[in-house]
């Protein structure tokens, strides 16, 4: 899901792993190589954005390592389909938030197209759409200056906003991956100032999932294992066993974990001996909530480019920007409550349905007369992943920092959920954290 709205040591070592040079081209000080004496094996728990990017990395440097991915299919939160609209469609992320990140380095530096998203708004209020409402929401609850550890809800409230703003404050939570009475004003706040990407969004003609394919996951194919789920980690040893649900186990020196926070906070890995108490707790003061993605197709484009307060779906958002095509698709962006409450209508036509209803009252009934398809993609049901991104629950303090800690120089923590620089939520963000554990595993 989303939010907001490499240099080689030679040429020759560049051209042997069948990298273009021009991929280096524009480089970061976060992706230099380094010297390293580790000469062990790695392995890497999840596929997703992280994991593949660690393994690049460690490819770079000429290290032995393994990907073990739970499901049949690499990306994690990333996707796309190309057969539902004349222009593919990211199933998961889909924006590039600033260009000053590794992966904005990567899409320039692979010549990427991707047009900056300057979509207009507008706003579903006291049951009519408007182009202006009487207070501006995003300042009034803007996340920064000294702000107390209250709900996004609570805040929004104290601050004279009523009943009428509920559900555009809930379209600014949804942004931070959260339903508005659990995300934590003060923390969220915090974080923000630490972001240093850049503000502007940008979306790409094709999707982030050929990005990251073309670029990261074809240079480490042969070396990623499909429909691995990872159940258990043992690391008293000197090497480190870590056993699948077939039973099959695998030695490695490192291990990196990246897999989302609500799979670490279930317990589905078996730690011997067990993580400390205050890493299990931290995983749990992390938030991860309900999330879908629903692409609603149309004859006709009767929408604005987006659509902000929805009781159903609190964000909509024009599909076709920053695309090559003619069709008319319109993304649902559901998350929190919003989202469990269309997961419980228990079918992807119960759930259309539901947002076409809505679309209905909005725009006099277009929206069921120019009806053509769906697709429904329930983040929340996926059993490997189980939600979006992770937001910063009210009481969440340092957890973050405790969640990404290393344990015994064996067991490295990686995934957008570890990000300590205020990119928790973002691509960019997980390839920060792949980046991060090697360098430490390679500089230890």
């Amino acid at each position: 899901m989303d939010r907001r709205t490499f240099i080689a040591k030679s040429l020759l070592a560049t051209l042997a792993l069948g990298i273009s040079p021009a991929l280096f081209s524009s480089c970061r000080k976060e992706t230099l190589l380094v010297d390293s004496n580790f000469s062990g094996k790695v392995l890497i728990v999840g596929a997703g954005v992280a994991g593949l990017y660690a393994g690049y990395l460690l490819k770079l440097h000429g290290i032995d390592f393994t990907i073990l991915e739970a499901s049949a299919i690499v990306g994690g939160r990333i996707g796309k389909r190309t057969d539902f609209a004349d222009f593919p469609i990211d199933l998961g992320a889909q924006w590039l938030h600033g260009r000053n990140s590794i992966l904005g380095d990567l899409a320039k530096s692979s010549k990427a197209k991707f047009t900056k998203d300057n979509s207009a708004a507008v706003y579903w209020f006291k049951n009519q759409i408007t182009s202006s409402i009487p207070k501006d929401v995003e300042s009034i609850i803007a996340t920064n200056g000294e702000l107390p550890d209250i709900s996004f809800a609570e805040y929004a409230q104290q601050q004279g906003l009523g009943d009428d703003y509920n559900y555009l404050v809930e379209q600014i939570a949804g942004d931070f991956g959260a339903d508005s009475n659990e995300l934590s004003i003060k923390w969220t706040g915090a974080e923000e100032e630490n972001w240093n990407s850049g503000n502007a969004d940008y979306k790409f003609e094709e999707t982030i999932y050929d990005l990251i394919d073309k670029n990261v996951t074809k240079t480490i194919k042969d070396s990623i294992q499909l429909n691995t789920p990872i159940n258990k980690i043992e690391y008293s040893e000197s090497t480190v066993i870590v056993s699948d649900a077939n039973g099959t186990s695998y030695q490695g020196d490192k291990v990196i974990i990246t897999i989302p926070i609500p799979i670490l906070q279930e317990g589905y890995i078996e730690f011997v001996p067990a993580l400390p108490s205050t890493k299990t707790g931290a995983f749990n003061k992390i938030g991860m909530g309900a999330s879908l993605k629903v692409f609603l197709k149309f004859s006709s484009k009767f929408y604005d480019e987006n659509i902000a307060g929805g009781e159903i779906c609190a964000a909509y958002a024009d599909e076709i920007i920053g695309k090559k095509g003619n069709d008319h698709v319109l993304l649902a962006f559901v998350m929190g409550k919003q989202a469990e409450y269309l997961t419980s209508l228990g079918s992807d036509v119960a759930i259309t349905t539901a947002l076409l209803g809505e679309l209905d009252e909005m725009y006099s009934g277009q929206a069921t007369a120019s009806f053509l398809d769906a697709h429904v993609e329930n983040w929340t049901t996926k059993p490997f992943i189980k939600g979006a991104y992770s937001y910063s629950k009210v009481g969440i303090g340092n957890a973050r920092n405790i969640a990404a800690e290393s344990i015994d120089d064996k067991l490295f923590f990686a995934g957008e959920a570890m990000n300590l620089n205020g990119h928790h939520q973002t691509v960019h963000g997980a390839m920060e954290t792949g980046y991060r554990e090697v360098m430490n595993i390679l500089q230890s």
